[in-house]
């Protein structure tokens, strides 16, 4: 098999109870699945490094905590984790790569959900943006309290219904910046649109509560844990745009791109003071 090959994208499907690989243009989705139709359905992103998954296990379990706040039927881990294997397969070591596992309602009425792994390298864009990021600030248009108090929103669960997010990302692009900070209609920080907002201020890491209807971030939570190993404090801060602005570092995290610092805020440069090299070795352990 030659690199290509071995690099190219790569598609699984969990089918009559087994992983099954096919070509990434070879149809595994029918055209009235729930998924497509509604983006009624939930998903992981999963890096793969050294042709492995490692960090697998959390994202399993948030996979099956989407799940239940949506009311999807889920095939159960081992499903996911035998699909997963599929596509990843004899990946090179040396390549890191983007493992996407979706799962969906399917038909609806009773029939057996949609389970499909994609898995591709990771992109140039990412790679770039680990260097440093250009981020804008835009509100989500709920008060911060309001997510945990309406269960039909959603909050916390990784669904497919990513439109809003991807328009808030295009937006972004629109006026020069590569990411976004969505804040509550009551100025409280929330998250990014594919990330977790982490900053470091007064000798401490922050990050928002989970409270405000945010996705609980399996890579935040391997930082805090790693650092208050390493005797760096860490807190859950109901934040501002202005505490962003006043923090020694700020980064975005999400397990493909891993703590992409924050150098520029809502145009105005800004630095990590030294502090990202930290959070990458806390992270790599």
């Amino acid at each position: 098999m030659s690199e290509r090959q071995q690099t190219g994208a790569r598609v699984a499907v969990w089918r009559d109870g087994t992983a099954r690989t096919a070509g990434p243009d070879e149809p595994v989705v029918g055209a009235f699945d729930l998924g497509l139709g509604r983006g009624d359905g939930a998903f992981e992103s999963v890096l793969v490094t050294g042709g492995t998954t490692p960090r697998l296990p959390a994202h399993l379990a948030r996979l099956t905590r989407s799940a239940q706040l949506m009311g999807l039927a889920h095939p159960g881990d081992d499903a996911v984790r035998a699909v997963v294997a599929a596509v990843t397969a004899d990946w090179p070591a040396d390549v890191e790569g983007a493992c996407r596992v979706l799962l969906t309602r399917g038909l609806g009425d009773g029939t057996p959900p949609t389970l499909v792994a994609l898995l591709a390298p990771v992109g140039a864009e990412v790679l770039r943006q680990r260097e440093g990021i250009a981020v804008v600030c835009l509100s989500l248009g709920v008060p911060a309290d309001f997510r945990a108090q309406a269960p039909w929103l959603l909050g916390g669960a990784k669904t497919l219904s990513y439109a809003v997010n991807m328009a808030a990302l295009r937006h972004a692009h629109a006026v020069g910046a590569d990411d976004v900070v969505f804040t509550s209609l009551d100025g409280r920080l929330l998250e990014g649109p594919t990330s977790t907002v982490v900053w470091a201020a007064g000798g401490r890491l922050h990050t928002p509560p989970v409270d405000t209807g945010i996705l609980a971030g399996t890579t935040q939570a391997r930082l805090f844990a790693a650092a208050e190993a390493d005797g760096w404090p860490t807190a859950v801060t109901p934040g501002t745009v202005d505490d962003l602005a006043a923090a020694d570092a700020v980064w975005l995290l999400s397990g493909i791109r891993g703590a992409a610092p924050v150098t520029r805020l809502d145009g105005i440069d800004r630095g990590d003071a030294g502090l990202t090299g930290r959070v990458r070795q806390l992270l790599a352990r």
